[in-house]
Order: C-alpha cells, then structure tokens, then sequence
C-alpha cells in the first residue's frame, strides 16, 4: 500500500528515503521486493540494519539477495534500479540523519532485534516491534527508547493470558505491557503494533478499548494509517485507512437477504445484522450462499423520531463461518453499493 501511494501526486515519497529494518524474520523482509519505488531509478534508498551472527558481513545486503535468488522470485535485485545504500548499526549506536536524532537498542527477541528512538524537530517516535518483557537489560533498553516519546510503537502480539503461559518465550509482548511502559516513562501516544496473525479485527478493537480503559492516547495500528505530530502540548493526530474509520458496532437490524445457495437455489431469508460497519456485516442465516456470490441486503433502521425506513446494500460474500446458534451459519459480507 505504502508502495503505492509513493508514486502518486502528494503520496509523500521521498528521492532519498531511510528505511530501518529492525531485524530479518520473513514478516518484517517480504516485502521488499514488491515495494514499487525500488524499481524506480530517481529513488536513493538507504537500509539500516544489523550484522547478524549466522550470517556476518553485509547481513542486510545478503538477506535481500537472498530472498529474491532464483528461483524464490522472478527477478533478482539488479532490477531494482534505485540507488541502494546499506549500513551496518549495532544496539547502543546513536547517528544523525539531517536534522534527526537515531538511537538504536537490543530488544529481546529471538535472533536479535533493533528497537529505533527517531528525535525529530517536530518530535520523538520510537519504533520498538517484536520485544517480549522479561529480560532485565533488554527491558531497560526499551524504557530508555520509549522515556517521554511522543509515539511509542510497541509489539502487541498476545493478550495478558497468552503471554504468561502458551506463547511465553516467543518473543512479543501485549497491551497490557506496552500501557504500562508508556505509563511509567511518560510516552504520551501508544500505538498497538505486530497483531497476531489469529487476531480478527474484532479482536483488536476489543484489545484496543481495553487499553483506552486504562491509557488516554491509544490507537491500534492498521495499513494506511498516517500519524502526524503537531506542535509541543498538541494531541496527535491518527488518520485512519477508511477499512478503520467505521468501527464495527454490535447492532440488532433486521433485514431480508436474498441470494444463491452453494448448490445454485434463490433464497430469500428474514434474518438480523449484527456487528455492521460501512464495508461489511457479518450476518445469521440458515442458507449458505456461495462464496463471492453477490447479496442484496435490505435493513429495516429505525429513524430519530421512531419512523422506520429502508437501506438496500449490495455486496459479496468473503467468509463462511458456523454461526452461534444452532442451524444458523455466519456470513461474511463486503459491501459494494
């Protein structure tokens, strides 16, 4: 997405970019060769990073050719035609580019991983992904990154529970950690990094206002979302993609579908939408519809002064779940119209 927008009028690319690659799990490498503004010979990228002790010298400048080595990947890095520079860093380094601040610390995590603290004029963004607590070096390293930032990013992989007992020793932390870090070091935004793969989005707003119950300035990071620092003793400002903006609501809208059964029958079903947004709702019926099938979607809403009205969506259906109740199946809907 990043890659994308980089091209277009006001997208925010840069001719000279620095990219801070915290450490070389395929979750954080993958998408490199994919990213657009490499092929594109005016672009001067400079990649940060640390060497490896499996691997030596050049680690980063290995891990991307290696990557993109036939036959992982049609092309190898020579068409890339942007200028690539790569720096080695180590924890406990600080650097200036321009009129930035960088500070670079260990956090724990398996095979190692950098934590970045990025002072700007504007203000102090720390960028602290895969860290598990426990440690006690390593977790004053990420008291020294995050103390009084501005932005805090932290892992938020598992939940409390989940991080005391089955996925103890993995490497991330939770909600819960991060809010108290921020708490005690004085970080005044915390943003919620590095979901689970597992977690729906559901799960992460149920993450997200826990956290809000007990940190003012908390957002949960999603694709597309833009912070902006404003001026000493503003809030900061979150721009959320639109797929964030509507959270979803539990609701109780009765509507009648109609539609194609997986063996290719009409149907039309009076039912309930629960849990509706401006992209999708995930709805109760006892037909099952074919995936990527289309759906009309009528809702009966009730208006300010008791009257009734009608909203008619189309959409298509993404997911197919068995439903909470007995004979009913949960379906997935994505709205188009």
């Amino acid at each position: 997405m990043l890659g994308s927008r980089w091209g277009m009028p006001n997208g925010g690319g840069n001719p000279e970019t620095h990219i801070f690659v915290t450490h070389y799990h395929w979750d954080h490498i993958q998408g490199i060769p994919f990213f657009a503004p490499l092929y594109a010979e005016n672009n001067e990228f400079h990649f940060y990073s640390f060497r490896s002790k499996f691997l030596g010298r050049d680690s980063l400048k290995q891990v991307f050719e290696a990557q993109m080595a036939l036959p992982y990947f049609p092309v190898d890095m020579s068409a890339m035609n942007a200028k690539r520079k790569f720096k080695e860093v180590e924890g406990g380094d600080t650097f200036n580019i321009r009129e930035n601040k960088i500070t670079a610390k260990w956090l724990n995590h398996p095979q190692g991983c950098l934590g970045f603290r990025i002072e700007t004029p504007a203000g102090t963004v720390v960028y602290a992904t895969d860290n598990e607590p426990g440690d006690p070096k390593l977790d004053e390293n990420l008291r020294e990154l995050a103390a009084g930032a501005d932005i805090f990013i932290n892992d938020a992989q598992f939940t409390p529970d989940q991080l005391k007992t089955t996925r103890k020793g993995w490497g991330h932390s939770s909600w819960k950690e991060g809010v108290k870090l921020a708490r005690e070091v004085g970080a005044k935004t915390l943003v919620l990094f590095h979901h689970d793969p597992d977690s729906t989005d559901r799960m992460v707003d149920s993450i997200l206002r826990q956290a809000r119950e007990e940190f003012d300035s908390v957002f949960a990071a999603s694709e597309g979302m833009v912070i902006t620092l404003g001026a000493t003793g503003d809030n900061v400002q979150a721009h959320m993609p639109g797929a964030r903006t509507s959270l979803r609501r539990e609701a109780q809208f009765r509507a009648n579908v109609t539609g194609v059964t997986e063996d290719g029958k009409e149907f039309q079903e009076e039912t309930v939408v629960r849990d509706i947004s401006l992209q999708g709702a995930l709805i109760s019926l006892q037909n099952m519809p074919q995936l990527q099938s289309e759906l009309q979607v009528t809702m009966e809403t009730p208006g300010q002064d008791g009257s009734q009205s009608s909203m008619r969506l189309k959409g298509y259906v993404v997911r197919i779940d068995a439903g909470a109740e007995k004979g009913q199946i949960a379906v997935g809907v994505v709205f188009t119209d």
